[in-house]
């Protein structure tokens, strides 16, 4: 089968590979009707995760077909078209039952080069690294998916292919991120980031009751976007976000900040600088400039949900989080435990994820798709590969 390939550091190409097979049997084997590009992905093609090896095959978020089916999957057969979290759980370990889905202790087959670094595992995800598993991904026509019984989830009618797509993995992360802020009427919700998450987690906000949602980001495109979602746009190129937020809420600040921008955060100033120049010299991997400005804009006892990846930044300012009693909440998604409710809100169209689709390719051309994407050139928010 063709699929795309990691070589290096900004080196893509499409390829020809083994086609996957069943190998355990709560296997299935999902023909990739539609993937897509995420801002995760460019952490592996700029280099800043480790232990990607030559060949390995790219893309977390997917939707399909089933076309292959192990012995015991009872709860997905042949021909059913589905939507799978990034993340793979099996269902039935502490953390699975517990939703808490990307923890999964059963999942990843090389925990050794987790361990030291986390303590312990966690679950795996398609395409993220060894470190991470190991698993090829669905920027491919054909993907190995296990655990489908707890993974594979049935897309309603009335659910376009595009919209179950981004339910793979945007979306659940958006909502998880603005689930965690305890939103009640008349909270205010500041969101970093107007990308796929960022937009998934500004829904989400107005979804759960937040009275308003800001959104900051510097791309005109992207902040008329979340303006037309209904959230209030905020670049931060333009303004003092701080002092903005400040005076948009009475001088309280906001009740939760989201970051849903991560390692490779723009911004302006000394800091900003300092940042680009230790994470080139590889002296630490992020760049904290939008987490910086959640965590001080945050009001006294509010929340700060953190969704970006973040891997080793400095100066990350602990003590104003203990002297501000401020409640921090991170992980990567727990898909499972939200894409049948999201399934539902898209049905409804209460939540658009479709709309992220801004750029359509062949999987052939997708290294131009990923090109495009990592430099928001012509207005790419998200480029979806079609098999």
């Amino acid at each position: 089968m063709r699929a795309l390939c990691w070589n290096g550091v900004n080196d893509l190409r499409v390829e020809t590979v083994a086609d996957p097979e069943i190998l355990n049997p709560n296997d299935v084997i999902l023909k990739v009707r539609l993937s897509t590009t995420c801002g995760s992905d460019l952490h592996l093609i700029d280099g800043l995760i480790p232990t990607m090896r030559e060949g390995d095959v790219l893309g977390h978020e997917f939707m399909g077909e089933i076309v292959d089916v192990g012995r015991d999957v009872t709860k997905v057969t042949k021909g059913d078209r589905v939507v799978v979290p990034s993340f793979i759980s099996c269902g039935k370990c502490w953390y699975c039952q517990h939703d808490l889905y990307s923890l999964c202790d059963t999942t990843h087959p090389k925990p050794e080069l987790q361990e030291p670094l986390l303590g312990y595992p966690t679950a795996g995800i398609y395409a993220y690294s060894h470190a991470f598993g190991g698993y090829a991904g669905a920027h491919a026509e054909y993907v190995r998916v296990p655990f489908a019984d707890t993974d594979c989830f049935k897309v309603p009618d009335g659910v376009s292919d595009e919209a179950a797509l981004f339910i793979s993995d945007a979306a659940p992360t958006g909502f998880m991120g603005a689930d965690f802020c305890n939103i009640h009427r008349g909270d205010v919700v500041a969101v970093w980031g107007c990308g796929g998450v960022g937009l998934m987690a500004q829904q989400s906000a107005m979804i759960l009751g937040a009275e308003r949602v800001i959104a900051i980001d510097r791309y005109p495109e992207r902040l008329a976007k979340a303006e037309a979602f209904g959230a209030i746009p905020l670049d931060y190129t333009d303004v003092d976000v701080i002092e903005a937020l400040k005076e948009m809420t009475g001088g309280r600040g906001p009740d939760s900040c989201i970051d849903a921008v991560g390692m490779e955060a723009g911004g302006t100033g000394l800091q900003q600088a300092y940042d680009r120049v230790k994470q080139a010299l590889y002296l630490e991997t992020d760049r904290g400039a939008a987490l910086r400005q959640a965590m001080l804009a945050v009001r006294k006892g509010g929340t700060l949900s953190i969704l970006g990846v973040y891997g080793v930044m400095d100066k990350f300012p602990l003590g104003l989080l203990m002297n501000k009693g401020v409640t921090v909440r991170t992980a990567q998604q727990h898909g499972q435990a939200y894409v049948p409710r999201l399934l539902e809100y898209a049905q409804r169209g209460e939540l658009t994820p479709a709309s992220l689709a801004t750029h359509r390719f062949s999987l052939e051309d997708s290294p131009t798709g990923y090109h495009m994407f990592k430099h928001k050139e012509d207005g790419c928010l998200r480029a979806v590969f079609l098999q």
